[in-house]
């Protein structure tokens, strides 16, 4: 069962006529499988694309080896990209992207440990990203990413909403 926040915004999305589309590394498939168990699902989630490994990043989604190698896949930058690029794929009102490190063996830093997520939305032509760092298990920090991406999503949707 998805959470209370995801319920929320599904609901929001649906009373708006809205979609959404996801590029997921770290979630892998779980933002959308969240998404996909609410009542409006059928007329919200368009779909979603699961690039775990680097290679996939940049042979599916074209991200640049140069871009994955200076900023690694798990970065703000590379989650700009991927949001960006998954616009030409699947045709959404909103493309988010997550990435991060949910367990060791990434590309974690002191400055980015593991739990530290990124998140970033493309809507008609506007951009927002975030980053937070989470704790837990790594499903614990999956799901605290689920439900902070339905929480950017409810604060776009009134500004998307006051565009149509």
């Amino acid at each position: 069962m998805p959470s209370p926040i995801v319920l929320q915004c599904s609901k929001a999305l649906a009373d708006r006529q809205l979609t959404v589309a996801f590029v997921e590394s770290a979630t892998a498939g779980r933002l959308s499988a969240e998404f996909s168990m609410c009542p409006e699902s059928g007329s919200i989630l368009k779909g979603g694309l699961v690039c775990y490994d680097a290679s996939l990043k940049e042979n599916i989604l074209h991200v640049p080896k140069e871009m994955l190698r200076r900023f690694t896949p798990e970065s703000a930058e590379v989650t700009r990209e991927l949001a960006d690029r998954l616009q030409t794929f699947i045709p959404a009102d909103l493309h988010i992207a997550v990435t991060g490190l949910t367990c060791p063996g990434g590309s974690e830093t002191p400055e980015k440990p593991v739990g530290t997520m990124f998140i970033h939305l493309f809507t008609r032509g506007k951009s927002v990203a975030v980053r937070e760092v989470f704790s837990g298990s790594p499903e614990e920090i999956v799901l605290q990413c689920i439900d902070r991406t339905a929480v950017l999503i409810l604060a776009e949707v009134p500004v998307i909403s006051e565009q149509l």
